[in-house]
């Protein structure tokens, strides 16, 4: 089986190999080809060195065999799976993405806010370009999204294999909703994987409403319980008082909601944004001898990887008292697992659940069919079907009902060139309180 990973000079594709690596599965379904394809022929030297490392240490099942390229078709032409995990305009776009709202004092953040707008205006068009790409020369190709904002870059592109015909088959997927599961898990003492979770929201916009073990939900006891509450990360990240007024767990990008003043002045203290740091660091690693020293470049990238990990969110962390990260929540990994874990249910049709970023159908009340939804779907050989999420408070059904019409004012816009759907886009943005500085950010970004 063939997976073209599109982005595949990526710093976190090692990890997608590695997942590869570890699939003892039947060899019916099992990755036996990886394409990488990168429109920066240095990135696939560097990532395909790292590749070769760890497929040299491995010992169990051959390592699938790797190829990159720059040509587009070709990548595609003859896939089974493909995974789009681009990002236009690099680390360069990003940090202007959050350069430009915080100058405004409203929030910068790659995907949440004026900055999550700014990068899907930027990336839809070409993710649109992609989808129809794949629907010509690889039509029967099933295609996981990965590349950010993740909801609204999933819509775009799942209009356009159904506008041809071909079905439902562009999925999105995210590693937070996962995180979150299995922490709760791990704080009530269950095994994570025997659990069920009712989780219901859009991408990076969540909340996880039961954790089910042996037939019984869990989840009151834990959030009543201030001192369990507050042993993992998001109890720490939104404080057990909350939690306990919400009566749910949020995905960790609510902080920037619920507590949006102190993290805009968190990350204006900070000495850098996000972007700004990954930039510097993922220009060390990529600019080492690579193709030369696959273990040096291994062990570079673990390295970074490792430091990656290590301070994410860092400043939302900062402004909740500073507490470093679990030892266990820095391996690294996430949307590798879901994506071998899709992968598997769709090819050897092991039925299995998964939080997926899918069309809405009937799954969630108030919004409509094809709105893009990241839900518990049930996945095998026919794809992904969301499972029904039933009543949703009105707080979070708000919410969402707001940032879904703002994706969808972003994808007007990319598609015709709107200023004004851009606008609205921003503007309709619950971070992004006036419409005079969503004008601003429009025109200091460069406009549509």
């Amino acid at each position: 089986m063939r997976l073209t990973v599109l982005g595949g000079g990526g710093f976190r594709v090692p990890l997608v190999h590695r997942a590869l690596l570890e699939d003892e599965g039947d060899d019916a379904g099992r990755v036996t080809e990886l394409v990488l394809h990168d429109t920066d022929s240095g990135r696939l030297d560097a990532v395909t060195a790292v590749l070769a490392h760890q497929a040299a240490r491995h010992t169990g099942r051959p390592a699938p065999a790797v190829r990159a390229t720059t040509g587009l078709d070709e990548a595609l032409r003859g896939a089974d799976f493909v995974f789009s995990a681009v990002r236009v305009g690099g680390l360069e776009g990003r940090t202007r993405d959050e350069r430009v709202p915080l100058a405004e004092g409203v929030l910068g953040q790659e995907t949440v806010g004026a900055g999550g707008v700014l990068y899907g205006l930027r990336t839809l068009p070409v993710a649109v370009r992609i989808a129809e790409r794949i629907a010509e020369v690889a039509p029967d190709a099933w295609v996981i999204n990965f590349t950010n904002p993740a909801g609204m870059v999933t819509e775009a592109m799942s209009r356009v294999f159904r506008e041809r015909g071909l079905g439902e088959r562009v999925i999105g997927i995210c590693d937070s909703p996962v995180g979150l599961c299995r922490r709760a898990a791990r704080a009530l003492g269950a095994d994570p994987g025997r659990a069920d979770y009712d989780y219901v929201g859009l991408n990076h916009l969540g909340w996880l409403r039961r954790v089910v073990v042996d037939g019984r939900d869990r989840l009151p006891g834990l959030l009543a319980d201030g001192g369990r509450l507050e042993s993992f990360e998001e109890g720490r990240l939104f404080g057990a008082g909350w939690l306990q007024a919400l009566g749910a767990l949020p995905n960790e990008y609510l902080h920037y909601y619920y507590f949006n003043r102190e993290a805009v002045a968190a990350i204006r203290d900070a000495q850098a944004t996000r972007g700004e740091f990954l930039r510097e660091q993922q220009s060390r690693f990529y600019a080492g001898p690579h193709p030369r020293d696959p273990a040096g470049a291994y062990a570079a990238w673990e390295r970074t990887r490792r430091e990656r990990e290590e301070t994410y969110m860092a400043e939302s962390r900062e402004a909740t008292g500073g507490w470093e990260r679990d030892s266990c929540d820095l391996e690294g990994g996430g949307y590798d697992r879901v994506a071998l874990a899709l992968m598997r249910a769709v090819s050897r049709n092991e039925r299995t659940t998964l939080i997926l970023n899918v069309p809405n159908r009937t799954a969630v009340p108030g919004l409509d069919a094809e709105a893009v939804v990241e839900v518990p779907c049930l996945v095998d050989a026919g794809g992904a079907r969301p499972l029904s999420a039933g009543p949703v408070a009105p707080d979070q059904l708000g919410l969402m009902l707001q940032l879904k019409a703002v994706e969808r004012a972003a994808i007007e816009a990319a598609a015709g060139g709107s200023r004004p759907a851009a606008l609205r886009a921003l503007a309709l943005h619950p971070l992004v309180d006036s419409v005079r500085v969503a004008g601003r950010i429009l025109d200091a970004a460069g406009g549509v």
